[in-house]
């Protein structure tokens, strides 16, 4: 009965623009209701999370490493139980999703070693960090640096740097353009195959496609033509995204990632294609579709807007952060990345074995900014890969999702 209230009275709610009220999620419009002197401070919220959460421990963090890499191996093993013929084939479906989802958690430590959140000692972390992503094919340093990025500018309409969407009518040196192209499309193929369409090539050609080429970055890091890539940082190439001494460290990332793919065609060589492609292949395609998982529903639904130059700030972005309720094992196994991810955003310091606390001192003192959307994952994930098409700009500098449906 909300939606029909809310259409009832157009004036009376600040959801509504130009008579239009946005579809609602789990959130019922909280994201829009949140004004800028809701959001706090960084300081702010420095004080209402106890000191000890922003402090990591080597020794812990090493401990969720061996619990990670031991539940990996573990799975990875039973892979050398199944036979190698097209008879085995829904077995090997099932390794891919068990092994994938649970070596997700090796990628999250890895990430946590890129924000400097797995320990003090700098190179140890590092260490960590690279031979990680490495062996799962993550340029570490290269990653890093756009990640870094993505979080300076979380929820931002050009400089964002991650499933940016683009606006209808948008403005060249300003906005992503071409949501009209977006939103025809949908309208041509309703909204079932548009969600079919869009979860399918997120999952499985997102990644690759962000690595290599920049997709759904933001325009301003293709700006001065090329596109942006994770494995070159020079000319013809944008370089917009690799100031300074970034350039050595992506040649030092794609050298990680090379030597990963000289050991895969030597297990190739020896052991043939087809076994390597289902023992580590199968996996990584389903750590890829955690991984789009998570960035893609941490910051977009059907009523959470993107932020202009003038609306946006770091707290307000980092606040248009939502929280999901993942399944407990899920959790466990990614170390709460989903269920903790506005505390990480606020403060990227806080290892995640102290970001459950952080999380409840957040929403507990900042309950009007704080986001967390109860729809179930599966039902999250279909109601972003159908409605979220593309972005209209309003008068308050926000800009919110809309359907042709």
């Amino acid at each position: 009965g909300g939606a029909r209230m809310v259409a009832a009275a157009p004036v009376a709610s600040p959801l509504v623009n130009d008579g239009k009220a946005p579809m609602l999620s789990g959130l019922q419009g909280k994201a829009l209701l949140v004004e800028p002197s809701d959001v706090p401070t960084k300081a702010e919220v420095r004080r209402a999370v106890p000191d000890h959460c922003f402090k990591p421990s080597t020794v812990r963090s090493l401990g969720y490493l061996a619990q990670s890499a031991v539940c990996t191996a573990a799975v990875a093993a039973t892979g050398l139980l199944i036979p190698l013929k097209a008879v085995a084939l829904p077995l090997w479906v099932a390794y891919a999703l068990v092994t994938g989802t649970v070596a997700m958690g090796l990628w999250v430590l890895a990430h946590e070693c890129g924000h400097g959140a797995f320990s003090e000692n700098r190179l140890l972390q590092d260490a960590v960090g690279y031979v990680l992503h490495s062996a799962l094919l993550v340029p570490y340093f290269s990653w890093q640096r756009s990640h870094a990025v993505h979080h300076s500018r979380t929820n931002h309409i050009y400089e964002g740097e991650t499933h940016v969407p683009s606006v209808i009518d948008g403005r060249e040196g300003r906005e992503t353009t071409g949501g009209e192209h977006e939103l025809a499309l949908a309208a041509k193929m309703g909204p079932a195959l548009h969600g079919f369409y869009q979860s399918f090539g997120h999952l499985t050609l997102g990644w690759p496609l962000y690595l290599l080429f920049g997709m759904t970055s933001g325009s301003k890091y293709s700006e001065g033509g090329g596109v942006s890539n994770h494995f070159f940082p020079y000319r013809p190439l944008s370089r917009v995204m690799w100031p300074g001494r970034w350039a050595t460290r992506v040649l030092q990332s794609t050298a990680g990632v090379a030597s990963m793919l000289a050991l895969l065609a030597a297990w190739g060589a020896k052991a043939g294609a087809a076994s390597v492609a289902a023992l580590y292949g199968g996996p990584l395609l389903v750590v890829n579709a955690w991984l789009i998982i998570y960035t893609w529903l941490q910051h977009t639904d059907v009523d959470v807007p993107h932020l202009g130059s003038d609306a946006f700030s770091y707290m307000r972005g980092a606040f248009l952060t939502v929280d999901r309720p993942y399944p407990p094992l899920v959790d466990w196994l990614h170390h709460r990345i989903g269920t903790t991810h506005v505390a990480h955003h606020i403060d990227c310091t806080i290892p995640h074995y102290h970001a459950r606390e952080a999380t409840d001192a957040i929403s507990k003192r900042f309950p009007k900014a704080y986001l967390h959307d109860p729809t179930p994952v599966h039902r999250a994930l279909w109601r972003v890969a159908c409605n979220c098409c593309a972005v209209e700009r309003r008068d308050d500098g926000r800009y919110v999702f809309t359907q042709p449906w």
